[in-house]
């Protein structure tokens, strides 16, 4: 049969594709017995532990039955995976394979009808899983039938893309909010912090945040010499014995809130300015840092409250306090200039930062936020990357960061990962 050729390429997670779309032969069905089946439900498919699917109704012969249904390449796995031990898998009724060679039984010894799908699959859908896979020096599995996506297909994708990109960040949220016993202030300081080190220093601006009870911050927000020596002091920018009149200031200042709150920095990791353009050196993002929130108590509140892009630029148009218009280290003076946020990087703060957070707020509060995220986001740039610039390639245009977090969730965790099966552009090809 022309079905076997493809078996060597068969996977577990395809079988799965096939029972839950229904992509195999609806019409006479019937077991490794000689028993008609009837499918009249394919179950809820289950991504934990047990059966795949749950709740299914298949009808067997003349016997109508409820329950789970597992499925295997071959019929033998189920005995490789010890289900015959396992009491999860006593309601199995079907077992689902795609060759069969040997009987199956329950932990009572009972057998269980198997069906072998092999035998009931069209060779097409075998073509176009092998043609998907059969990846050679290609960036993404689908690079050459990308361009022919149906675009009412993508555009509803990138939304499900863009929030699943979203609410990867709800576990670290959870667990900052237990934390900080619920104190969204303190879990936006921790998250504001660790972005405005970029990539290079965003894990050490981190354990500089977690190094700091926020309530220190409340009560320093009000000075912002104050802010700066606790924020460079627990970063570790201030054990140097230096000329330097600021940064002696500084050094004073962070020796008195050391002792007043018992800080400790020993857990915070280094700082790194090499191979970093001097706006981004970690002396100027913590300043900048620092007059953010003493320019905005509660912070939080304020941008919970914004109604629009513009608002979030309005709140962060930031510069760095008087001494760093002329420097960007403590030891050598630069040439004068306001070293204010810009836009673009405004808009990574509300992309991963903000916007996450607004919307794990309105889930706890249960409140509707996603058409106003939509809004934002798509007023926004988009970002330039070599993700974004690949994919513009295979004519996937990106005209605002709605785009861009879509693209990239799209490659990273789909394309990556070879998750062509749960990829709605996946799914599309394998129906041509």
């Amino acid at each position: 049969m022309p079905n076997i050729f493809y078996f060597s390429a068969m996977q577990e997670d395809f079988l799965h594709y096939i029972w839950k779309y229904r992509k195999f032969q609806i019409h006479n069905l019937v077991t490794v017995w000689g028993e008609a089946v009837t499918v009249l439900s394919v179950g809820e498919h289950n991504f934990n532990a047990g059966p795949d699917f749950f709740n299914a109704q298949i009808k067997i012969s003349e016997q109508l039955w409820a329950g789970n249904v597992e499925i295997h390449v071959k019929s033998s796995d189920w005995f490789l995976h010890n289900h015959e031990q396992d009491p999860a898998y006593d309601n199995v009724i079907l077992h689902v394979v795609w060759e069969h060679d040997t009987e199956i039984f329950r932990k009572d010894n009972t057998p269980i009808p198997t069906l072998a799908l092999k035998d009931f699959v069209d060779v097409e859908v075998l073509k176009n899983y092998s043609k998907l896979f059969a990846k050679q020096n290609q960036w993404i599995n689908c690079e050459k039938e990308f361009a022919a996506i149906d675009p009412f297909v993508f555009s509803h994708w990138k939304e499900r893309l863009f929030f699943e990109r979203l609410e990867r960040k709800s576990n670290e949220i959870r667990a900052l909010l237990k934390a900080s016993k619920n104190d969204w202030e303190a879990v936006l300081f921790v998250m504001m912090a660790k972005n405005f080190g970029l990539k290079v220093n965003g894990e050490a601006f981190l354990s500089m945040a977690r190094s700091i009870d926020f309530s220190v911050v409340r009560k320093n927000q009000a000075n912002l010499l104050s802010l700066e020596a606790l924020f460079f002091g627990q970063a570790g920018l201030l054990n140097e014995n230096l000329e330097e009149v600021y940064y002696n200031t500084l050094k004073n200042e962070y020796c008195f809130l050391k002792q007043k709150f018992n800080l400790e920095n020993k857990q915070v990791m280094p700082m790194q300015f090499f191979r970093l353009r001097p706006p981004n050196f970690p002396t100027i993002r913590l300043s900048q840092l620092a007059n953010l929130y003493h320019q905005n108590p509660n912070l939080f509140s304020k941008v919970n409250e914004v109604k629009n892009l513009e608002g979030f630029y309005e709140i962060f148009s930031i510069a760095t306090s008087e001494y760093w218009k002329t420097h960007y280290t403590f030891r050598k003076i630069s040439k004068a200039s306001r070293k204010i946020l810009t836009k673009s990087f405004i808009d990574l703060l509300v992309i991963n930062t903000v916007l996450p957070l607004k919307l794990s707020y309105a889930k706890q509060k249960g409140e509707e936020v996603s058409e106003f995220i939509i809004e934002v986001a798509t007023a926004m740039a988009s970002e330039k990357n070599s993700v974004v610039e690949a994919f513009k390639k295979l004519k996937a245009a990106s005209s605002s960061a709605f785009d861009s977090q879509s693209l990239i969730q799209l490659k990273t965790m789909y394309c990556d990962k070879s998750k062509c099966l749960q990829c709605a552009i996946g799914n599309q090809l394998l129906a041509k």
